[in-house]
């Protein structure tokens, strides 16, 4: 889609579905809470093969905002974000996982802050939740303004919290790989010298399964390593260096 058929006041919320029918609905609910009530939502199955389907059907009769796209295969997270991107109409894209949650002012507090400061990047604080809507890990303080090198040291940007601005920021796909997909994409649109903006409360509640902590941070750990090398081409020493702040950061974010 061409940046000059993007729709000013409509914010595309894009998220991907497989096997989601545990919290689909509490996260739809979520969106639809929203005060501010210019947005579409655009549920993408990756082919599921539990009830999501029925459930977000029954969503897309009852509200026009909310659209259903239904991938051929199996193809991953990033594949269906990609597609998301392809059939937002808002000139504001938004993200949020299938098991996360937002407070109702989260979109109203973005774009107020987007359209004053010409931000084209916006993220939130968020709280860690498990599966019955207990928090884990309360609200960790973030900065107001993070850059490329910063972000290098600290994956502080969650996905279900991010707002951008396809109009200053440019049209963008994820790169299609299985996971940390959106770390790498945060990456490349601040590569360039523009920065994220930062709300520093808690406008996203995100899940994470008990005990799923420590091996989902092992894994997070070899992604980013990868992401420097293959994606950033850092040198040697300079993936150290950044790997070193990561892994000392990711320590502090989740077990203290």
């Amino acid at each position: 889609m061409q940046t000059d058929t993007f729709e000013d006041g409509i914010v595309s919320i894009i998220t991907p579905v497989y096997n989601s029918s545990s919290f689909i609905e509490e996260t739809i609910e979520s969106v639809i809470a929203q005060s501010l009530a210019t947005w579409e939502l655009l549920l993408i199955d990756d082919c599921s093969n539990d009830q999501s389907p029925v459930i977000i059907d029954g969503y897309t009769k009852r509200d026009r905002r909310i659209r259903t796209v239904r991938l051929e295969r199996n193809s991953g997270a990033a594949a269906a974000r990609n597609r998301g991107l392809m059939e937002a109409r808002g000139r504001y894209v938004a993200f949020v996982d299938s098991d996360d949650l937002w407070t109702p002012l989260k979109l109203e507090k973005q774009l107020r802050l987007m359209r004053a400061s010409g931000a084209g990047f916006c993220y939130t604080a968020i709280e860690m939740i498990d599966e019955n809507d207990s928090i884990i890990k309360p609200q960790r303080p973030i900065k107001p303004v993070v850059d490329y090198s910063y972000l290098l040291s600290n994956t502080v940007i969650a996905c279900s919290s991010v707002v951008i601005d396809r109009l200053a920021m440019g049209d963008f796909r994820m790169p299609n790989v299985r996971k940390g997909q959106d770390f790498a994409t945060w990456l490349m649109l601040l590569r360039g010298g523009e920065k994220a903006y930062g709300i520093d409360e808690t406008l996203v509640r995100y899940r994470v399964a008990r005990g799923s902590i420590s091996s989902n941070k092992l894994g997070a750990l070899k992604r980013t390593w990868h992401i420097y090398r293959d994606q950033e081409h850092l040198r040697m020493l300079k993936s150290v260096f950044y790997f070193s702040l990561y892994t000392l950061h990711a320590v502090k974010k989740y077990f203290f």
